[in-house]
């Protein structure tokens, strides 16, 4: 797999990757924020933006460590997106309540769209970022091992 950041460095984790750090560094800006915001919304307000914040990259993570398989890698990216959303509502929420300024919400909301088309991006370079299954586990493609193992694993999947 050749997978490259945007300043052409290969990327060896997910934390190398310019969108997780862009919803971390985002999260954890929110969860500073929220913290003063008023008590009577601890448990409404104030724990939903700071999960949906944090799902967008835990949820990243996820789809990372399971990339060997195309389709779950691009579900834990959809559902990344639904929690960058998720977060812009929130966000939302928080400046019509007048806890956070008008600068302050355009400044997240816009990190949150940059997300959006980050996770985007990489749902349709789905293949770029996947680990081919047989090549993970050392399974040369067009070999006589390859089509038994795509036999084995066809036959796997209708017996579980």
């Amino acid at each position: 797999m050749n997978t490259k950041n945007s300043s052409n460095r290969q990327v060896k984790s997910v934390r190398d990757l310019e969108v997780y750090k862009l919803s971390f560094n985002s999260a954890m800006e929110i969860y500073e924020m929220s913290k003063d915001f008023p008590r009577e919304e601890r448990y409404s307000l104030t724990d939903q933006i700071r999960r949906s914040s944090r799902s967008v990259c835990t949820n990243l993570a996820e789809g990372w460590r399971k990339r060997i398989y195309k389709g779950m890698f691009i579900n834990k990216l959809s559902d990344s997106s639904q929690e960058a959303a998720e977060t812009q509502t929130w966000l939302e929420f928080a400046v019509n309540c007048n806890y956070i300024d008008k600068n302050t919400f355009g400044q997240l909301f816009e990190k949150y769209e940059h997300i959006l088309a980050m996770l985007s991006t990489m749902e349709r370079m789905a293949d770029s970022f996947c680990k081919h299954r047989m090549q993970h586990i050392g399974v040369r493609p067009n070999s006589p091992r390859s089509t038994l193992y795509a036999l084995r694993s066809t036959d796997n999947v209708a017996e579980g």
